[in-house]
């Protein structure tokens, strides 16, 4: 029990899942905590269980069996052209991205090298919120336009923090960082590696990360459960904020329904701000930019890569699978940023990334990965299979499984890399 306890906390750390809320979870994973009979637990037909109980079977049958009606794999579509045309507005009305403006000014705030890489701190002003904080990461000394990486941080159930999570600036790291680091990357901090290559690579906070977190000055005292924002970097009122963030996603992912937006709407608004700040650079060749990123990460590189047309090369980390597995196994260790309603009818999951056809997309998982069914990622890889090669594009997918559970570690990290390598510098 104790093992399976420590696996689920591990699981929640990477997902956003409030750990106040891990002893009821714990429940789906480890039946004999339940209080019932042992004999009854043994009878329990595990193949007939879901996360939703009996309903789970009825939920599943609104999209089994059934082509969703964008997918490329339906007979209706031939020309890859047009369907992404047609099945990428859909998605695009399904998202209901909110207008946050142009280009924003950007503000240099601090110059510097470490690390073998010319450094930037940068910052901009959206429409809402407290000013967007990025790094921006290039080999010192570099001439000339560069390929670039759009580097999207991991969710981590750590709100706190964002870009730093996979960025090193000096020697000095914060523990909660040093730990990150340690166990999802190797002790690498990926964005250095890649930029040491010739990339520039920028890492922004995402929205409501770091930066853009939200401040609890700024929410009803009734919803603070009293904790406050001051001494923030004490590693004791990081981890009680974090808690208090991930308990809050229910709230924000409910607001911002009500305002008739969806989460990855608003991040792909941001990210897209991000790739306008980094494609306008004039030491980023902006033909060749590529994006990827871990866990919440991934979700990011779902739908930039799917979306947006200036990402020539894109890598998902740890998150892929389909709609059936987050219906019957897994939508439990997720956060609220996963979700698109209505999507399901129009493309399964895999399928968003899809949309990218015929560029060149890797996607990396992991075996043991806790947050996925290994089964239904592998079915996801069969169905960007299909929509690459229909597309006549075989050579420009690929999808690898590693040992281990969820994580971007150096072996990873060595295959991503090259994949950039041969998209963006051929």
């Amino acid at each position: 029990m104790k093992n399976n306890r420590r696996n689920f906390l591990k699981i929640a750390g990477i997902t956003g899942i409030g750990v106040a809320g891990a002893g009821v979870l714990n429940g789906l994973t480890n039946a004999k905590d339940l209080s019932v009979p042992s004999s009854e637990i043994e009878s329990t037909d595990e193949s007939k269980q879901s996360i939703i109980g009996l309903y789970g079977p009825w939920a599943y049958s609104l999209i089994e069996n059934k082509i969703p009606a964008f997918s490329f794999r339906n007979d209706k579509w031939q020309n890859v052209e047009r369907w992404r045309e047609v099945a990428k507005q859909r998605l695009l009305e399904k998202l209901a991205i909110p207008d946050i403006g142009g280009v924003p000014k950007v503000t240099v705030k601090k110059q510097y090298k470490y690390d073998g890489l010319h450094m930037e701190e940068l910052s901009w002003q959206l429409p809402y919120g407290r000013p967007t904080e990025a790094i921006l990461l290039k080999p010192e000394n570099a001439s000339g336009p560069l390929p670039a990486i759009l580097a999207f941080h991991d969710h981590g159930a750590n709100k706190y923090m964002g870009k730093t999570k996979i960025t090193r600036t000096s020697d000095n790291r914060h523990p909660v960082i040093v730990s990150h680091q340690k166990e999802y990357y190797s002790d690498l901090a990926w964005a250095n590696e890649i930029a040491k290559r010739g990339y520039v690579v920028l890492v922004s906070d995402a929205f409501l990360f770091a930066s853009r977190r939200v401040m609890l000055e700024d929410v009803p005292a009734q919803l603070r459960k009293g904790l406050n924002d001051e001494n923030p970097e004490d590693p004791n009122n990081i981890k009680a904020y974090n808690t208090w963030a991930g308990e809050h996603e229910h709230v924000m992912a409910k607001s911002l329904f009500s305002a008739g937006t969806t989460w990855p709407g608003v991040f792909l608004a941001e990210d897209q701000k991000a790739l306008d700040v980094l494609c306008a650079r004039p030491d980023v060749d902006a033909s060749r930019v590529g994006c990827g990123g871990l866990s919440g990460g991934g979700i990011r590189t779902v739908f930039m890569g799917g979306v947006d047309p200036r990402i020539k090369c894109a890598v998902c980390m740890g998150f892929m699978t389909n709609w059936k597995d987050l219906i019957l196994n897994k939508s439990y260790t997720h956060t609220w940023m996963t979700y698109v309603p209505g999507t399901p009818n129009d493309l399964d999951f895999p399928e968003i990334l899809g949309l990218r056809a015929p560029l060149p997309t890797l996607v990396l998982n992991n075996i043991d990965d806790g947050l996925f069914t290994l089964s239904e990622m592998k079915a996801s890889d069969t169905v960007l299979a299909a929509v690459y090669k229909k597309a006549g594009a075989e050579k420009n997918y690929k999808c690898s499984f590693h040992p281990g559970p969820h994580k971007f570690d150096k072996k990873m990290q060595d295959e991503a890399f090259e994949w950039f390598d041969k998209w963006l510098k051929g």
